[in-house]
């Protein structure tokens, strides 16, 4: 049974990324579908996965973190406006049972990602 997980890691001040929101959409062609929104809990991961079982689905995705809103939240000094608000980042799913973990490492000034485990 194939599952998508994430977390975000806020590396500006070493700690999970609690209350960050996050959005999945899946891409077909030019469609773009809202299929998922949630909120990151205090060890920055979410209560549950983003898709599991008959939800799982190969395709093209995308994860938006709002990640301005986090660090305005906390009171980091940024810019006006951020120069990261949201970040969005495209994935591809292949492997039907695959366990596809999209991370996020964040700054108010970089960010980074991976394929984890």
């Amino acid at each position: 049974m194939g599952r998508l997980s994430t977390h975000v890691l806020d590396t500006a001040n070493g700690r999970p990324a609690r209350g960050v929101a996050i959005e999945l959409f899946s891409l077909e062609g030019e469609q773009r579908r809202s299929i998922a929104r949630t909120v990151t809990n205090a060890d920055g991961r979410t209560d549950a996965p983003l898709m599991t079982g008959e939800a799982f689905r190969t395709g093209t995705y995308e994860l938006v973190f709002s990640v301005g809103a986090y660090f305005k939240a906390l009171g980091t000094a940024t810019a006006d406006p951020p120069f990261l608000d949201t970040v969005p980042i495209r994935f591809s799913l292949a492997e039907p049972d695959g366990h596809y973990h999209v991370p996020l490492l964040v700054s108010p000034w970089s960010y980074s990602t991976y394929r984890g485990s």
